[in-house]
This record gives structure tokens, C-alpha cells and sequence, in this order.
């Protein structure tokens, strides 16, 4: 088994690309060991010491550190991950560990315009990057997008950059409602 890595633009997210499947739930992000019990694949990487964030996409696995070098927590984590396929252990436990894709859109035109443009332009491309970014809310008020920042995203010396430039830009342009993004943090 060949498991190819790839930097992201968080210098403390690495993204691994198994050659096999890695998430048929979405985008799932485990922020903790805690939240790491609905998979034993994500166990397995947090057991990894300086390991503090992992999040599934559907053919990569995106890994945060918080401490150490990548040329000393790389090999720990390519062996996990194969040890992991090699097992032929399922990646999911029951129903744990499911995305927030799973949640029933609102009933609301703005916000459904708001969700499709995320879901079908911005999750995408930064889902190359090893990230993903989740709608929160919509404030009707002011005009504000709330986002979630999730994987390489959640930390990225360029999230804000993503957010205001990218992101804000594109949802203004297409939801003239839309006044402005911000991070939920």
C-alpha cells in the first residue's frame, strides 16, 4: 500500500491520500481524542503523541499537530494509517462520527442559496487543501454568513484571507443579502 502525503497552506495540517476510501459520511472532523470514538482510525492517529486534530474527506485524511516536527510524526502516522486498511477494520463505528452534512437544510431561499454556493464551489476546492468549511447560520439582520472552519482550514495563516477575499466575495456577488462572512470560532 502506497499512501501519498501533501502539504496544505496550515504548515500544522498535513494531508494523507491513502489510494482508498476514506469517508462515505462526508466531511467528518474529530476536534479531540474524545471525539475520535465513532472510528478506530481516528483513534489510531490521535494515539500518535502531538496529534490534536483529524478529519475525514472522502479519499483523504487531514492530520493537526501541536507540537513537533512532521519529519518525526509522519512515519507514526503512515504506519497507523496502514495498519489501519490492512486490518480491514471498518472506518466508522455504527452511526458516530457523522458529518453536520447530515442536518436538514432550512426551509429559507437565502439560505439554501447560501448552503448550495458553499457546498458546490467553496467545500470543493478547499477539500484539495485538506479543509473543509461548514455553514453555521445566517444573522438576516446584518447580513452575516457565520462558517465553521474545519481540518487545514481551522488554524490556516490564510483562512482569513480565504473568508473575507474569497468566500465573502462570492456569496455577495450571487445573495445580494449577504452583507459579510465571520468564523465561528
Amino acid at each position: 500500500m502506497f499512501i501519498q502525503t501533501e502539504s496544505t497552506p496550515n504548515p500544522a495540517t498535513l494531508k494523507f491520500l491513502p489510494g482508498k476510501p476514506v469517508s462515505d459520511r462526508g466531511i467528518v472532523d474529530f476536534a479531540s481524542p474524545e471525539a475520535a470514538g465513532g472510528s478506530l482510525l481516528a483513534e489510531r492517529l490521535f494515539a500518535v503523541d502531538g496529534v490534536v486534530g483529524v478529519m475525514f474527506g472522502e479519499d483523504f485524511i487531514s492530520v493537526t499537530k501541536g507540537g513537533g516536527e512532521w519529519q518525526h510524526l509522519k512515519p507514526s502516522l503512515l504506519g497507523a494509517i496502514m495498519d489501519f486498511y490492512l486490518s480491514g477494520a471498518p472506518v466508522f463505528r455504527g452511526d458516530a462520527g457523522v458529518s453536520e452534512d447530515g442536518e436538514a437544510i432550512e426551509d429559507d431561499e437565502v439560505i439554501q442559496q447560501i448552503r448550495e454556493l458553499i457546498d458546490t464551489r467553496v467545500r470543493p476546492a478547499v477539500a484539495q487543501d485538506g479543509g473543509d468549511i461548514i455553514f453555521d447560520r445566517f444573522d438576516a439582520g446584518s447580513g452575516t454568513v457565520f462558517l465553521q472552519m474545519r481540518g487545514a482550514c481551522s488554524g490556516c495563516p490564510s483562512s482569513t484571507l480565504t473568508l473575507k477575499s474569497g468566500i465573502e466575495n462570492l456569496l455577495r456577488h450571487y445573495v445580494p443579502e449577504v452583507n459579510g462572512v465571520e468564523q465561528v470560532l
